[in-house]
């Protein structure tokens, strides 16, 4: 069990977890002291946990250490991480510009998916991340990644870039939930069937 706990990948997967309060407390640092070094290394953490979520997926593959407990584990960081990121930078004010509305849609699929994934627990499956999904990871990633670092890097402020993204990344969301639950509902149909 215990190897199962602590492998490689899964202790990956915990450090993206650890680092969400970090990364708020840096954007706190922020915002009570106008610090910019609060959101530069409010950035890199978030840049290295981001990191994690790459190379854990990797690793398990390659050693074939994938796990049920990873399988679970690894979409709560991604929620855990993003969604706590984005509520912070609503919290830090207009000036970072990322809407509340989009960001309590985002949380809201999360929401939404992670209940279906404890409902088809209780079946006996395991969902793992799709293709969708793990597009929409990487999207909303790049997206809170540049609306994090907002200050203009050598003259070229990346707002813009963060806010194109946080779109696309809503749009992702929105598909991606759509097409988990579709899919369940399709599955869950089958087997009232059987």
């Amino acid at each position: 069990m215990n190897k199962e706990i602590f492998n490689l990948p899964n202790c990956l997967t915990m450090a993206r977890i650890l680092a969400a309060p970090i990364i708020v407390f840096l954007l706190y640092v922020e915002m009570w002291f106008q610090f910019k070094i609060g959101a530069y290394c409010a950035f890199g953490v978030f840049f290295l946990a981001s990191v994690t979520d790459y190379l854990d997926g990797k690793i398990a593959r390659k050693t074939g250490v994938i796990t049920n407990l990873g399988k679970f584990l690894d979409p709560l960081a991604d929620k855990l991480l993003i969604g706590s990121v984005l509520i912070m930078l609503v919290r830090l004010g207009p000036e970072w510009r990322v809407p509340a509305w989009i960001v309590i849609i985002i949380i809201c699929r999360e929401l939404a998916v992670t209940g279906m994934r404890a409902i088809a627990a209780e079946m006996g499956e395991v969902v793992a991340a799709d293709k969708f999904g793990k597009a929409k990871t990487l999207i909303q990633s790049l997206a809170t990644g540049f609306l994090v670092f907002h200050y203009p890097f050598f003259g070229v402020d990346v707002r813009p870039i963060g806010q194109v993204l946080l779109w696309l990344a809503l749009a992702l969301t929105v598909f991606s939930g759509g097409n988990y639950l579709y899919n369940f509902y399709k599955k869950w149909l089958n087997s009232e069937e059987n």
